[in-house]
């Protein structure tokens, strides 16, 4: 299905690569320009070297699980208007009845600086935010920054990149984004895929074969070859929009008359740009596609690069299943009891018990008419096939099936061209336009149920599930056709190319672009400081934080083994209902893995010293000597960061305390800038980590390290007589002391940081840094 190529490839004019490695370099050289990517991202380069590129956007989005932290961040940074079209989505807390009128305050302050600041505002169940930006943003050439990591827009030929909120700051205040040249990776797709296999199959077969190996790590995709123009936008899209779990930076596409297309039936014909590589392209590796092979596809729990074949699953299926039971209970740990999932396996096959098909993801119109002509069709030849109208409905065995639109658009045509007729009278429900089941804030199975899902992602937890509290489910994610030929199966997991009698109808979406103009406040261009930010009671503003002292002391608040994600670090569900108010949210870090993070870390904040406690809380956020030593707590694990954008992840260790993580490993280049952002050192190391809880570690002159531009450091773990217990013993330290009680030292790495990177970390932050400026 699909085949890596861990070398640099060049592509000729018939469309086909050979390997690079005789390639004579000015070839290569020359053949970097020759790339979609290469032409994009030289087009919003500001520093003149390609080689360190500083990026500005066409425009950015942001969801109402962050859009409150960023813009409070701005304000804070000397916003004075949104500098270019920046979208408001409300897609994620929308249903107001978690967490009482909190929500809606948050919607109210989003609406308040969209007047402002000359934004643009989506009210809540208008669309998905990835879905909005395909349908009105999104064009040929451009390039679009969100607060999502699911940003990808590479089907309509932008270049998308989901980063965490201070990345946006840092835009809405005329600063840029900042990295090395990332490698381009090319993917070229070939063959057609079969009847009943969907843009989730192709896109789970490919994050199976790239995430494990950091094939695609924090590179950009280029997706190019004969079957493109075989694909249809949506198909393309539904691919495209997981390549974020294979931890891509970005992707690009070839465009074609298909997209040109789109963007007309949009409204956009103008935002259209024919995108295609040029005959010599260099691409740094290769990947190859062939959509003939691809099968129906099942990702387990815990998350999508868990993926193979549904056909494989149940050949291997009480192995498979008792590994995914293993990995559940190291999960759960020693709350309640041990999970289960073998239940699942009965008659000789696998039941799941809830079905949903969401978001921008699973949410497309040609998804839903899929699933509506599996419900309508015959199972075998003895059931009635005389009339295409049939509709045979989900047998009564308590699998309900829930699908979520991505648009009012896509749901306004399923229901002006029947699909949503036939979807009820079959017993599926039509839900509002959002991301709750893919963000979990709706639909959490039961303990110890199993849900499939075409969503974007399937993290432990991730569905709402709080393990910590005894309560486990998981997720297993599927592409829409399969989800539907499992419930026309009576809930008998069921691949969708096992169907043969299915009638996949050619219908075509029909947007109508009535059902915005109304409904959108697009006040881009119109900034009014006027206004008056409306602000409940809820969205708290951002704690003082304090610079980087000249050197560090810092006591292990959490130490892991394995990955720790970013669902982990700050979960979604009811927490998100504080997402406003940076000392409830950070009141929820590591609550599904580790309950005795957070007062652990508090123990830690509560004794860092203040120079004034008449004037000054006691905690990290006075500067006190800055030849002194800073307190504070560090969090180690093997990886760090794997999954969303969401800045809270970092930002919440940091309100608690937190000055730097240590990690073999981060998971992603966003997760990195989060932790930077918020003044956290991202530290690295190659060494085993055994660091417990409770276990001291000094890095002697970290200021003076930042200033010099070196990125090595020695991490002196300290002996058990060093005890910080009071305020009073950290007034006390002295580093020459303390650099005595050195038992062993740690090498690590800060890796590479821009000079900005630098005087943000000692800083203390991102806000820190602008006010200084």
């Amino acid at each position: 299905m699909v085949t890596l190529f861990d070398h640099g490839v060049i592509l000729d004019a018939a469309g086909n690569v050979s390997d690079a490695s005789a390639a004579p370099s000015q070839a290569v050289e020359d053949g970097r320009q020759k790339t979609m990517a290469y032409r994009i991202l030289a087009a919003h380069n500001h520093s003149g070297n390609m080689q360190h590129l500083e990026l500005k956007f066409d425009s950015m989005v942001s969801p109402d699980n962050n859009y409150v932290n960023i813009l409070q961040t701005a304000c804070a940074s000397g916003l004075t208007k949104f500098p270019m079209p920046y979208v408001l989505s409300n897609c994620h807390n929308t249903l107001c009845a978690v967490g009482g009128t909190i929500l809606e305050d948050d919607h109210a302050f989003g609406l308040s600086n969209a007047e402002k600041f000359g934004g643009i505002f989506v009210p809540p169940y208008r669309g998905v935010l990835h879905q909005y930006m395909r349908e009105k943003m999104a064009g040929g050439g451009k390039m679009i920054l969100g607060s999502d990591s699911h940003t990808r827009y590479g089907a309509l030929g932008t270049m998308g990149i989901g980063e965490g909120g201070g990345e946006l700051v840092k835009q809405l205040v005329g600063h840029t984004y900042d990295l090395a040249y990332p490698k381009i990776i090319g993917i070229r797709l070939c063959g057609n895929p079969k009847p009943g296999v969907g843009p989730m199959d192709v896109a789970l077969a490919l994050i199976a074969k790239t995430f494990a190996n950091g094939f695609n790590k924090n590179n950009v995709l280029e997706l190019f070859g004969p079957s493109i123009g075989n694909l249809s936008m949506e198909f393309r899209m539904g691919i495209d929009v997981m390549t974020t779990e294979s931890a891509a930076l970005s992707s690009i596409w070839c465009t074609d008359e298909k997209t040109e297309t789109y963007l007309a039936e949009h409204g956009r014909a103008a935002d259209y740009q024919k995108l295609e590589p040029e005959a010599g392209a260099y691409y740094d590796r290769y990947i190859e596609i062939d959509m003939d092979t691809v099968e129906s596809m099942i990702a387990l729990p815990f998350h999508p690069s868990h993926a193979m074949p549904i056909r494989e699953f149940k050949e291997h299926m009480e192995e498979v299943l008792h590994e995914v039971e293993a990995e559940g209970n190291k999960i759960k740990g020693d709350h309640g009891e041990p999970f289960r999932i073998m239940q699942h396996v009965h008659d000789g096959a696998f039941y799941p018990d809830q079905a949903l098909v969401s978001g921008c993801a699973g949410g497309l119109f040609e998804n839903i008419v899929a699933v509506a002509d599996i419900l309508r069709a015959p199972l075998n030849d003895d059931e009635n096939t005389s009339g295409t109208d049939t509709i045979y409905g989900i047998p009564g065995n308590g699998l309900n099936l829930h699908v979520n639109p991505a648009s009012l658009p896509v749901m306004e045509d399923l229901m002006r061209q029947g699909i949503g007729s036939e979807l009820a009278i079959a017993g599926v429900t039509m839900r509002p336009c959002i991301c709750g089941p893919c963000f979990g804030v709706t639909d959490t199975p039961a303990n110890d149920q199993l849900s499939i899902r075409h969503v974007t992602r399937n993290y432990a937890t991730r569905e709402g599930s709080k393990p910590g509290q005894g309560q486990m489910a998981a997720v297993c994610l599927m592409d829409a056709r399969s989800i539907a030929a499992t419930v026309r199966n009576g809930g008998r997991l069921t691949a969708a190319t096992e169907l043969t009698n299915v009638k996949y109808r050619n219908l075509h979406h029909h947007f109508n672009e009535r059902i915005y103009e109304h409904q959108i406040y697009d006040n881009y261009g119109h900034a009014d400081p006027k206004v008056e930010l409306v602000k409940g009671p809820n969205i708290a503003d951002w704690p003082e934080m304090a610079p980087l002292k000249q050197h560090l002391l810092l006591k292990v608040a959490g130490s892991y083994q394995g990955s720790v994600t970013t669902d982990e670090l700050v979960p979604s569900g009811e927490a998100s209902s504080y997402r406003s108010n940076p000392e409830k949210i950070s009141g929820f870090t590591m609550i599904s893995r580790d309950p005795q993070y957070v007062p652990t870390a508090q123990a830690i904040r509560a004794l860092e010293a203040a120079p004034n406690l008449e004037q000054a809380p006691k905690t990290s956020r006075d500067a006190g000597d800055p030849n002194g030593v800073t307190f504070g707590s560090l969090m180690v694990s093997d990886q760090i960061g794997d999954g969303s954008s969401r800045e809270q992840a970092a930002s919440c260790q940091k309100v608690l305390g937190g000055f730097a993580n240590l990690a073999q490993e981060y998971s992603t280049k966003r997760y990195r800038s989060n932790l930077i952002n918020w003044g956290l050192l991202p530290l690295r190391t190659e060494e085993k980590l055994q660091l417990p809880v409770g276990s001291y570690v000094y890095i002697e002159g970290i200021r003076s390290l930042l200033r010099s531009g070196a990125s090595e450091v020695e991490l002196h773990v300290l002996d058990s007589s060093i005890q910080v217990e009071s305020e009073g013993d950290v007034r006390a330290l002295n580093p020459a002391e303390l650099k005595a009680h050195s038992v062993q030292i740690i090498h690590a790495t800060l890796d590479t940081l821009t000079e900005e990177e630098r005087e943000i970390l000692m800083s203390g932050c991102l806000i820190n840094h602008y006010k200084n400026d």
